[in-house]
């Protein structure tokens, strides 16, 4: 099967199955994965509106993140430099407009056998202290899981979860919050 099709195909099936109801203390749930995803048979197919392997550039992620060199991940205008996936409130589904870099970095890691990776989720103040620990730790889980699935060595990647405790934020808007739900990617040297 063309790798072209094989990777959108089981990036959307892991966004199916990361989906599900949070138990959130303020009563919210979880953002749930659109079920009616198109039909695997092209890689240009929408995943809740978004096309899997589309980057604004025209750039394929899994031959940017399998081309990159370690000075890519430094680099502001190369895909593998965003290292943040950000998350609905309540929720630990990967959104569509993340799914290129989650190929470019899981292309990288598949290239780059040496390289490790620590997976650092992160959520907002609004919940109990271990509510948001196992969201965080969900939210890292879920990143981990899209990048196995797309070619990486499970013994490569770490996850961890952060909870509530390393806010990019302290103002206590909306605004803010939305900073603080994400999952952070950390290369060999950066933790």
């Amino acid at each position: 099967m063309n790798k072209k099709v094989l990777l959108p195909a089981l990036l959307a099936s892991l966004l199916i199955a990361c989906s599900g109801t949070g138990d959130n203390t303020t009563g919210a749930t979880a953002e749930t994965a659109d079920a009616s995803v198109a039909s695997a048979g092209a890689s240009d197919k929408p995943v809740s509106g978004v096309k899997i392997g589309a980057l604004g550039s025209g750039v394929d992620p899994a031959t940017a993140g399998r081309t990159a060199t370690m000075a890519s991940l430094t680099d502001p205008n190369h895909i593998l430099s965003d290292r943040a996936i950000y998350f609905d409130f309540d929720s630990y589904v990967i959104k569509a407009d993340h799914v290129p870099m989650v190929e470019a970095h899981a292309a990288f890691l598949k290239a780059n056998g040496q390289m490790r990776m620590l997976i650092q989720g992160n959520a907002d103040e609004r919940g109990s202290r271990e509510y948001n620990l196992a969201l965080g730790q969900k939210r890292a889980e879920a990143v981990k899981r899209a990048l196995v699935l797309l070619g990486a060595n499970d013994a490569q990647i770490e996850s961890v979860s952060l909870g509530e405790e390393k806010p990019r934020c302290t103002e206590q808007t909306e605004s803010c919050w939305s900073e603080n739900r994400r999952s952070d990617m950390l290369y060999s040297g950066e933790y």
